[in-house]
């Protein structure tokens, strides 16, 4: 992962940091509306798919009551991305392996294939991918963000996301054989 990217070109992000600090709760929801589905992408790369609706409310709790911790309002979405994937790892530690839960298949729909298995097949070898290209995949698969939008809210470089995405697709390839990836 590269060092947080200052985020303060997204308009009125900081502002918003500010005033959901100071108590706004209209700004934690926009805040919320803005980066919900980057929560969802990250978590769905490292979380069972059952738990992921519940982990994304749990890092947005947790969030709100350490908001006055964060230091610079503009590193937001990198901060929200580091709460989104310990959530994850102390989930991960909750699992017992011994009830097969480490590899629960996803419930995750392609609406351009409308194949429930090829998306299912795609997460599993999205989620044995190593941790920087499991989760701009996932952003980029999953959420349909785009490589900027991946890099403002998650404080990446472009260029880093460019490379996570162009390395992991080829990664991707590799492992689904010859089955076509949706773009």
């Amino acid at each position: 992962m590269s060092e947080p990217r200052d985020n303060s070109d997204v308009p009125g992000e900081p502002e918003l940091v500010r005033a959901a600090q100071r108590g706004d709760r209209g700004a934690f929801a926009r805040l919320y509306e803005s980066y919900a589905p980057v929560v969802h992408g990250v978590l769905i790369a490292h979380a069972r798919a059952s738990e992921v609706r519940d982990l994304v409310h749990d890092v947005f709790v947790s969030a709100l009551r350490n908001l006055e911790r964060l230091d610079e309002p503009a590193h937001f979405g990198a901060w929200l991305c580091r709460i989104a994937r310990n959530r994850a790892r102390d989930d991960h530690k909750r699992m017992r392996p011994e009830l097969g839960l480490v590899h629960e298949p996803a419930r995750v729909s392609v609406e351009d294939h409308g194949d429930a298995e090829l998306a299912a097949r795609v997460l599993r070898a999205l989620r044995d991918l190593p941790e920087a290209y499991r989760e701009t995949l996932a952003l980029r698969l999953v959420e349909g963000l785009s490589g900027p939008q991946i890099a403002d809210r998650t404080g990446m470089t472009p260029g880093s996301v460019r490379v996570n995405l162009c390395r992991g697709m080829k990664l991707l390839r590799e492992r689904l054989g010859e089955l076509e990836v949706p773009r």
